[in-house]
């Protein structure tokens, strides 16, 4: 029979081990636990009899055995030191992989091919997808072997970008698309590790590009316009909050109910993520009338909304320059992301969070992030405070006593000097009036608390 025993520690601390006789010598054996609880010692004291009857008798144990199995080598290795079982093994080492006979894939020649290879993508992805190619080839070379690349070298090639001018959530949107290109050669077991894992991507919102764009401002460029279209395609981005172009050129005249006051928006940035490909957005009374100067002026048989600005050398952010400066408008930062950030900026001042974010297109995260904008005007609302608040603190102080004087009144007690306690009450005295005034038990009504503040404050 094996029994438990208490050691002590080099550190001072008290351990588990497990005392039993070895029936082949009859030499006492020990295997220490270390820091063992009452289940796992109780379990591990069984198989130890259990391996030393099947030593003493030489007669198989199936529950021992696999239990055994199941052991780490480092514990295992305890019973077999205690001559309960035979070593394990030593494990084969792993073969060395051949060294590869295929010469390494140059950069140019993968950029190449993986930008071929991305038939899902937009145009436009595929132009910024482009950017980052030309960044990488630049820095690198088209001849540089792609497994020679190193994580010190994606820094040099970050800081690199930095030096070229451009912004910092640029920079990271790059970065982000280097890592997927690295991701995609490691799959193909063209480089041993993806060496742009490291580099910073994540984007930040860049507070100092947003501009909010008032109503004054939106009527000068409305005025600016050179005809109802450009107009339409203005007012969708301001009041419907419409990613333009792609969205605002996505819109048909079917997809307007105009009995239920509604827009239907198809969003190719999003169609791709499941329930994202449409939304609805109300008619909002800022847009009504342009759409309905373009649904007189349409042709019949007309699919699209926007029909005049379509073509693919029609770039609406150069044009939209070009109102501006005639409206005497400097052209701020982000042109249209600014409107759209600007209508969902007003639209929280009206309706919940949730409600906003899903007329305009994006998440809560996304809206905090990069759209919703503190202004001066809400500055200046905060200090001024509301307009009548001494004035309501006053009613309520006289519409109190009021009360109380006509209470006073009808059971006929006497009226006091001080509407709500007598006169002569004493700061001494406001525990016991509050007493008095309690509702229920332990319970203070919100009243009786204005009126210990003002016990306190006299």
């Amino acid at each position: 029979m094996a029994s438990v025993g208490k050691y002590r520690a080099k550190d001072g601390r008290i351990y588990t081990r497990i005392l039993f006789v070895d029936p082949g010598d009859g030499r006492r054996r020990t295997i220490r636990l270390g820091r063992a609880n009452k289940d796992q010692t109780t379990t591990v004291k069984g198989m130890i009899e259990r391996c030393v009857k099947r030593k003493a008798t030489g007669t198989p144990d199936a529950v021992a055995a696999a239990w055994l199995a199941d052991l780490p080598d480092a514990a295992y290795a305890k019973f077999a030191k205690a001559g309960l079982v035979e070593p394990r093994a030593a494990a084969a080492p792993e073969p060395k992989p051949e060294p590869s006979s295929e010469p390494s894939r140059r950069l140019g020649d993968f950029l190449a091919e993986y930008v071929k290879s991305r038939t899902d993508i937009k145009p436009q992805t595929a132009v910024v997808l482009g950017h980052t190619v030309r960044n990488l080839r630049n820095f690198f070379g088209d001849n540089r072997a792609l497994d020679s690349i190193t994580e010190g070298d994606a820094d040099k090639w970050r800081l690199y970008l930095v030096g070229q001018g451009l912004s910092e959530a640029t920079v990271s949107r790059r970065c982000g698309l280097a890592k997927q290109f690295g991701k995609s050669a490691l799959r193909h077991k063209f480089i041993p590790a993806n060496p742009f894992t490291d580099l910073k991507s994540t984007v930040r919102a860049n507070k100092a590009r947003q501009r909010f764009i008032s109503r004054a401002v939106a009527q000068e460029v409305l005025d600016a316009c050179p005809d109802g279209q450009w107009r339409l395609i203005f007012a969708l981005a301001r009041f419907g909050g419409l990613r333009t172009p792609s969205e605002t050129l996505s819109l048909r005249w079917s997809d307007i109910d105009w009995g239920r006051s509604r827009l239907t928006v198809h969003s190719p940035k999003t169609e791709h993520h499941a329930g994202h490909e449409t939304r609805e957005v109300p008619l909002f009374p800022e847009l009504r009338p342009h759409l309905m100067a373009a649904f007189e002026e349409a042709e019949p048989g007309t699919e699209y909304v926007i029909t005049t600005y379509r073509l693919d050398n029609k770039n609406l952010r150069t044009q939209f320059g070009r109102i501006l400066r005639k409206a005497g408008l400097q052209t701020w930062p982000k042109p249209f992301q600014n409107l759209r950030s600007t209508r969902e900026t007003e639209l929280c001042e009206q309706f919940p969070e949730h409600i906003v974010v899903a007329w305009i297109g994006n998440s809560r995260a996304v809206a905090r992030e990069h759209y919703l904008q503190v202004r001066d005007e809400d500055f200046e609302r905060a200090i001024q405070g509301p307009a009548d608040t001494g004035g309501a603190v006053h009613r309520t102080a006289q519409q109190v006593g009021e009360n109380t004087r006509e209470h006073s009144q009808m059971v006929g007690e006497p009226v006091h000097a001080n509407p709500v306690l007598r006169a002569e009450t004493k700061v001494g005295e406001t525990s016991q009036v509050f007493a008095e005034s309690k509702v229920g038990p332990g319970r203070i009504r919100t009243f009786d608390q204005v009126v210990m503040s003002h016990l306190l404050c006299r």
